[in-house]
Protein backbone atom coordinates (compact mmCIF):
# COMPACT_ATOMS: atom_id res chain seq x y z
CA UNK A 1 0.00 0.00 0.00
CA UNK A 2 1.28 3.42 -0.84
CA UNK A 3 2.39 5.13 2.31
CA UNK A 4 0.80 8.99 2.36
CA UNK A 5 3.88 10.66 3.38
CA UNK A 6 5.59 13.03 0.54
CA UNK A 7 8.90 12.24 0.72
CA UNK A 8 8.43 8.28 0.97
CA UNK A 9 6.26 5.57 -0.42
CA UNK A 10 5.92 1.96 0.05
CA UNK A 11 5.00 -0.46 -2.15
CA UNK A 12 4.47 -4.33 -1.96
CA UNK A 13 5.37 -6.59 -5.20
CA UNK A 14 3.75 -10.01 -5.10
CA UNK A 15 5.59 -11.48 -8.34
CA UNK A 16 7.68 -10.59 -10.65
CA UNK A 17 5.23 -9.11 -13.03
CA UNK A 18 4.32 -6.37 -10.04
CA UNK A 19 8.09 -5.94 -9.72
CA UNK A 20 8.03 -4.95 -13.64
CA UNK A 21 5.14 -3.11 -13.41
CA UNK A 22 6.56 -0.93 -10.60
CA UNK A 23 10.34 -0.23 -12.57
CA UNK A 24 7.78 0.76 -15.43
CA UNK A 25 6.37 3.41 -13.11
CA UNK A 26 9.76 4.46 -11.78
CA UNK A 27 10.82 4.65 -15.69
CA UNK A 28 8.14 6.35 -16.92
CA UNK A 29 8.92 9.48 -14.16
CA UNK A 30 12.70 9.33 -14.26
CA UNK A 31 14.35 12.20 -15.97
CA UNK A 32 18.14 12.13 -16.39
CA UNK A 33 20.36 13.46 -13.97
CA UNK A 34 18.79 11.72 -11.24
CA UNK A 35 20.79 8.86 -8.60
CA UNK A 36 18.88 6.26 -7.51
CA UNK A 37 20.17 4.08 -4.60
CA UNK A 38 19.46 0.59 -4.80
CA UNK A 39 19.51 -1.30 -1.64
CA UNK A 40 18.86 -5.00 -0.13
CA UNK A 41 19.88 -8.27 0.49
CA UNK A 42 21.51 -10.67 -1.77
CA UNK A 43 18.82 -11.77 -3.98
CA UNK A 44 16.73 -8.64 -2.59
CA UNK A 45 16.00 -8.06 -6.71
CA UNK A 46 18.16 -5.16 -7.44
CA UNK A 47 19.02 -6.69 -10.63
CA UNK A 48 15.61 -7.44 -11.41
CA UNK A 49 14.23 -3.70 -10.50
CA UNK A 50 16.40 -2.15 -13.14
CA UNK A 51 15.93 -4.38 -15.67
CA UNK A 52 12.13 -3.57 -14.88
CA UNK A 53 13.35 0.42 -15.41
CA UNK A 54 15.65 -0.30 -18.64
CA UNK A 55 12.76 -2.41 -20.28
CA UNK A 56 10.37 0.12 -20.21
CA UNK A 57 13.42 3.14 -21.17
CA UNK A 58 13.53 0.59 -24.50
CA UNK A 59 17.23 -0.54 -23.33
CA UNK A 60 17.79 -3.74 -24.62
CA UNK A 61 17.24 -5.76 -21.45
CA UNK A 62 19.70 -8.76 -22.73
CA UNK A 63 22.34 -6.41 -21.90
CA UNK A 64 21.39 -5.63 -18.27
CA UNK A 65 23.19 -7.76 -15.82
CA UNK A 66 24.69 -6.89 -12.37
CA UNK A 67 27.45 -5.36 -12.68
CA UNK A 68 29.15 -7.17 -9.86
CA UNK A 69 32.32 -7.77 -11.59
CA UNK A 70 32.96 -5.26 -14.04
CA UNK A 71 31.14 -2.69 -11.64
CA UNK A 72 29.84 -0.34 -13.85
CA UNK A 73 27.35 -1.12 -17.12
CA UNK A 74 26.76 2.13 -19.95
CA UNK A 75 22.92 1.72 -21.79
CA UNK A 76 22.42 4.42 -24.53
CA UNK A 77 20.24 2.85 -26.64
CA UNK A 78 17.13 4.02 -24.31
CA UNK A 79 15.18 6.97 -23.97
CA UNK A 80 17.74 7.91 -20.81
CA UNK A 81 21.18 7.11 -20.68
CA UNK A 82 21.62 4.82 -17.87
CA UNK A 83 25.17 4.42 -15.80
CA UNK A 84 24.11 1.07 -13.79
CA UNK A 85 26.83 0.59 -10.72
CA UNK A 86 26.99 -2.62 -8.27
CA UNK A 87 29.74 -1.72 -5.68
CA UNK A 88 29.13 -5.04 -3.92
CA UNK A 89 32.77 -5.69 -4.47
CA UNK A 90 34.47 -2.41 -3.81
CA UNK A 91 37.02 -2.32 -1.32
CA UNK A 92 36.04 1.38 -0.45
CA UNK A 93 34.76 4.17 -1.77
CA UNK A 94 38.13 5.33 -3.87
CA UNK A 95 37.60 2.50 -5.95
CA UNK A 96 34.43 4.17 -6.98
CA UNK A 97 35.73 7.51 -7.80
CA UNK A 98 38.68 5.42 -9.49
CA UNK A 99 36.32 4.07 -11.88
CA UNK A 100 34.78 7.90 -12.93
CA UNK A 101 31.50 7.34 -11.11
CA UNK A 102 31.79 11.55 -10.08
CA UNK A 103 31.07 11.91 -14.01
CA UNK A 104 28.02 10.31 -13.65
CA UNK A 105 26.72 10.62 -10.59
CA UNK A 106 27.24 14.50 -10.65
CA UNK A 107 25.97 14.54 -14.43
CA UNK A 108 22.39 16.11 -15.82
CA UNK A 109 22.85 13.29 -18.83
CA UNK A 110 22.87 10.26 -17.21
CA UNK A 111 20.24 8.25 -14.94
CA UNK A 112 22.67 6.30 -12.67
CA UNK A 113 21.24 3.22 -11.39
CA UNK A 114 23.61 1.77 -8.34
CA UNK A 115 23.13 -1.61 -6.51
CA UNK A 116 24.54 -1.50 -2.82
CA UNK A 117 24.46 2.28 -3.10
CA UNK A 118 24.63 2.38 1.02
CA UNK A 119 28.30 1.51 0.25
CA UNK A 120 29.32 4.66 -1.69
CA UNK A 121 26.92 7.08 0.21
CA UNK A 122 29.61 9.88 0.45
CA UNK A 123 30.43 9.68 -2.82
CA UNK A 124 26.70 10.31 -4.01
CA UNK A 125 24.66 13.51 -4.10
CA UNK A 126 22.47 14.91 -1.45
CA UNK A 127 19.82 15.02 -3.93
CA UNK A 128 18.67 11.21 -4.70
CA UNK A 129 15.69 8.80 -4.83
CA UNK A 130 16.15 5.82 -2.60
CA UNK A 131 14.67 2.23 -2.83
CA UNK A 132 14.88 -0.19 0.19
CA UNK A 133 13.91 -3.75 -1.03
CA UNK A 134 13.45 -7.00 1.05
CA UNK A 135 11.87 -9.93 -0.03
CA UNK A 136 9.07 -10.74 1.96
CA UNK A 137 8.45 -14.89 0.38
CA UNK A 138 10.33 -16.29 -2.60
CA UNK A 139 8.76 -14.35 -5.34
CA UNK A 140 7.22 -11.08 -3.21
CA UNK A 141 9.32 -7.95 -2.38
CA UNK A 142 8.75 -4.98 -0.51
CA UNK A 143 10.27 -1.69 -1.88
CA UNK A 144 10.36 1.34 0.13
CA UNK A 145 10.76 4.45 -1.99
CA UNK A 146 12.56 7.66 -0.39
CA UNK A 147 13.38 11.13 -1.17
CA UNK A 148 16.47 12.99 -0.10
CA UNK A 149 16.05 16.87 -1.91
CA UNK A 150 13.54 18.53 -4.16
CA UNK A 151 14.33 16.66 -7.59
CA UNK A 152 14.21 13.15 -6.23
CA UNK A 153 10.92 14.30 -4.25
CA UNK A 154 9.48 15.54 -7.51
CA UNK A 155 10.65 11.95 -8.73
CA UNK A 156 8.77 10.55 -5.84
CA UNK A 157 5.46 12.21 -6.24
CA UNK A 158 5.65 11.36 -9.87
CA UNK A 159 6.18 7.89 -9.00
CA UNK A 160 3.17 7.69 -7.01
CA UNK A 161 0.81 9.08 -9.07
CA UNK A 162 1.43 7.50 -11.88
CA UNK A 163 1.72 4.17 -9.90
CA UNK A 164 -1.63 4.97 -8.31
CA UNK A 165 -3.23 5.98 -11.94
CA UNK A 166 -2.16 2.67 -12.99
CA UNK A 167 -2.58 0.48 -10.54
CA UNK A 168 -4.97 1.74 -8.09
Amino acid sequence: MPANLSNSFSIDCHDEAATDRLGACIAESVVEGMVVELNGQLGAGKTRLVRAICRSLGIDVNQVNSPTFVLLQLYTDGRIPVAHFDTYRLGDTDEFIAIGADEFTHSSDWLCLIEWAERVLECLPDDRLRIEISATSVDARHFALSSTGNNSTALLQRIRRNYVQAHG
